[in-house]
């Protein structure tokens, strides 16, 4: 009985060493982290791979701010006279992507010689810790790189087409990955009148629409698209990301382009359910 009893501890105490441990390893201390000194009358560019979602800056003597989404402008300030006497360390700045966070130890060293001055950082793969956060899926530049794809390929038959007015409207390719669906669609105008967009919109709708029934149509946002599209005089071709549904074969997925001009003009494209289910995988 005292055996058992003995063992019961000791496998509890393992348990709890194990979980310490653990606890620990998840744990990034200030002095492992990649060093970025910092030096009077110099900016730092810090570029990320991805677009940047947040920044915390530790200490109030370093200013920052995003002259682009994905760059990360940092500067000691002229004021700071500490620097002149000694040494100090500046904590850190914490940078948060899509899919990843990097921290850096910021520091402002009393003496730099001007060729060892850095201009620039390049956020390394090494240099980060995924995200794993579920909710927030592909990245846009995941969505970018997928999409960039789509369109370095040539169309030799669409999957669905339509033109009025002599303005066109082209199903290059339907793709999927994960719970996103992409649509490679192509714009085209043989008028001799440019085509100012008002707005493009996609629905899920009834098939076949009859006045003795209520006509049910659903809206869906895309979640994201290449380039923006405000107005074409020949050709425009794009992708745009929708978050995967579901629908019966009796509903149809319907794309609609409308003209900013009074008398605009309004292109309707209809995409069949088979066409989604017969789509390419990344």
């Amino acid at each position: 009985m005292k055996k058992k009893h003995h063992f019961l501890i000791l496998f509890l105490l393992c348990c709890i060493g194990y979980s310490a441990h653990s606890q620990q390893a998840t744990e990034t201390r200030l002095g492992i982290l990649p060093e970025l000194s910092l030096h009077r009358g110099h900016t730092v560019h810090i570029l990320s791979p991805e677009p940047i979602q947040y920044v915390d800056i530790a200490s109030h003597h370093v200013s920052g701010d995003l002259p682009l989404e994905n760059v990360l402008r940092i500067k000691l300030h002229e004021d700071t006279t500490q620097t002149e006497y000694l040494d100090y360390e500046l904590g850190t700045v914490t940078i948060v992507g899509d899919k990843f966070v990097a921290q850096y130890r910021l520091t402002a060293p009393l003496w730099m010689n001007d060729t060892s001055i850095p201009a620039m950082l390049e956020i390394k793969p090494e240099h980060t810790r995924p995200l794993e956060i579920s909710e927030i899926g592909l990245s846009r530049s995941q969505m970018k790189n997928l999409a960039l794809g789509l369109l370095t390929k040539n169309v030799h038959k669409p999957v669905r087409s339509t033109r009025d007015y002599g303005v066109g409207i082209a199903l290059n390719s339907i793709s999927t990955l994960g719970d996103y669906i992409f649509l490679d669609v192509s714009f085209t105008n043989t008028s001799n009148l440019s085509y100012n967009v008002d707005e493009l919109r996609f629905f899920i709708e009834d098939k076949k629409i009859t006045k003795a029934t209520n006509v049910q149509t659903v809206e869906i946002k895309p979640l994201w698209q290449y380039q923006p599209l405000a107005e074409f005089k020949k050709r425009h071709r794009n992708v745009f990301v929708l978050k995967k549904a579901t629908f019966p074969g009796s509903k149809v997925l319907r794309v609609t382009l409308t003209e900013k001009q009074i008398s605009g003009r309004t292109i309707n494209l209809k995409i069949k359910y088979g066409d989604i289910l017969k789509a390419d995988t990344f």
